[in-house]
């Protein structure tokens, strides 16, 4: 979780074919190992969800509800599976509209964050603005599957001045 909060008001920067672009994270949403009944990780290891257990920086990307990719980012320790579902960023409300804007599908699932492949985290705020920033918890988005304890969890973390 403190990863998911953390990642608030960085920016996600995608570079193609040389041209870079910046996008401030606005909303983001935590999820756990096999104890969070949301997570991917809940059954254990699976050829889907492998990045999860991977080094914190891994690129976990899956396709959902038939149309979507969702881009996460893997913060755990190696073979604890934790990651970060990128919700919003920059003017795209919703995790699928976030991946089609920036050109992301399963090509980066597994690689890790960084200028090779074009996916990386920067984190221009000094702490004044950082202590500025007002950031909300709510309980994450369609996961009422988990379970009555698991889909209130304030596990969703969104930027309120934007």
């Amino acid at each position: 979780m403190v990863v998911a909060r953390d990642l608030i008001g960085k920016y996600l920067v995608r570079e193609i074919k040389g041209i870079k672009k910046f996008y401030k994270i606005t909303e983001t949403e935590s999820y756990g190992d096999s104890k969070d009944r949301a997570s991917h990780a809940r059954h254990g290891k699976t050829e889907r969800n492998t990045p999860m257990f991977g080094e914190p920086g891994t690129i976990y990307v899956y396709f959902t509800y038939g149309m979507h990719w969702m881009l996460n980012i893997v913060c755990g320790k190696k073979g604890r599976p934790s990651a970060v579902l990128i919700r919003g960023a920059d003017g795209f409300h919703g995790p699928g509209r976030v991946t089609k804007s920036l050109k992301i599908d399963r090509k980066l699932n597994g690689k890790i964050l960084g200028k090779k492949v074009g996916l990386w985290v920067e984190d221009w705020n000094n702490r004044k603005v950082k202590n500025k920033l007002k950031i909300t918890k709510t309980p994450r988005v369609g996961i009422d599957y988990s379970g009555p304890v698991w889909s209130k969890k304030l596990h969703r973390f969104v930027l309120e001045n934007k």
